[in-house]
């Protein structure tokens, strides 16, 4: 037995020439990409603004943390939860028949091919972007940001959608085909089932995804909670700027307890 795994281990072909080209060219890839970058040292009031972020984050305004009045920061996160809410189910939505028609296996080669296109041109410009071009058109505020966030989740979830799609079991629609099933009975019971956990789990993880990314559209006036923290910030209110950080930690770390549990719910069944 052991001259057969020593004969075995000869017989490996012996790559380190090709682990240390690719070492190499990642080296390569990383001083390539450094010169690039240009780093001016750290500002001198930069190390105080971290100080006193710091300093806000373990002691906020309380007043701003438990009030439920507009300007406090339970109201300010309840509207950034809607808008990431609105934002993803708008989005998931659109991105269902946009899948299917992007599925090789269920539509024409060209159908995929125009409908990829169209779907990975839309994930080509960030948030900031859209946010920017729907506050041009429906002014700032929430309803901006829920469009935003609608159409940067088509992108993403259409992706995810068309790989679980592609993945489909025919031999089980060959089944429900043979046992004389119509269109309606073959979704209902051979399409579906395969699909629904993927589907909704992968809109929990855009949902969690958009939580964040609410909370940034407020700095470019998309509403949410970035709006407050970068005036905070501004004004040197860095008691403010705590009570609003910390409030952000507690909404993300409860919407990712939530979303993995349902999540691992989902895939054990």
């Amino acid at each position: 037995m052991q001259l057969t795994v020593n004969k075995q281990l000869k017989q490996e072909p012996n790559l380190w020439i090709n682990k240390a080209l690719t070492v190499l060219f990642i080296i390569g890839i990383m001083v390539w990409a450094g010169h690039s970058i240009d780093f001016n040292g750290v500002k001198e009031n930069g190390v105080e603004i971290a100080k006193n972020v710091v300093n806000g984050i373990f002691h906020p305004k309380t007043s701003m943390l438990f009030t439920l009045q507009k300007g406090g920061v339970p109201a300010l996160l309840l509207e950034t939860m809607c808008i990431a809410l609105l934002g993803t189910l708008i989005g998931s939505i659109i991105a269902v028949p946009l899948s299917f028609l992007a599925s090789s296996n269920i539509v024409p080669k060209w159908v995929s091919v125009i409908t990829s296109f169209l779907i990975a041109a839309i994930r080509t410009f960030p948030s900031f972007v859209y946010g920017l071009m729907f506050i041009r058109v429906t002014g700032p505020g929430a309803f901006a940001g829920v469009l935003t966030l609608s159409v940067t989740s088509i992108g993403m979830v259409s992706k995810l959608f068309i790989e679980t799609i592609e993945d489909l079991d025919k031999k089980i629609l060959e089944s429900l085909d043979a046992a004389g099933c119509n269109a309606f009975q073959k979704i209902r019971y051979g399409i579906l089932p395969q699909l629904f956990t993927n589907f909704v789990s992968t809109v929990i993880y855009r949902f969690e995804i958009n939580i964040k990314d609410a909370s940034t559209l407020g700095l470019v006036g998309a509403g949410g909670i970035g709006a407050p923290l970068i005036f905070a910030m501004n004004s040197l209110s860095w008691d403010e700027v705590g009570a609003i950080l910390c409030g952000l930690v507690i909404l993300v770390l409860i919407v990712e307890y939530i979303s993995t549990k349902v999540r691992n719910k989902l895939a054990r069944g």
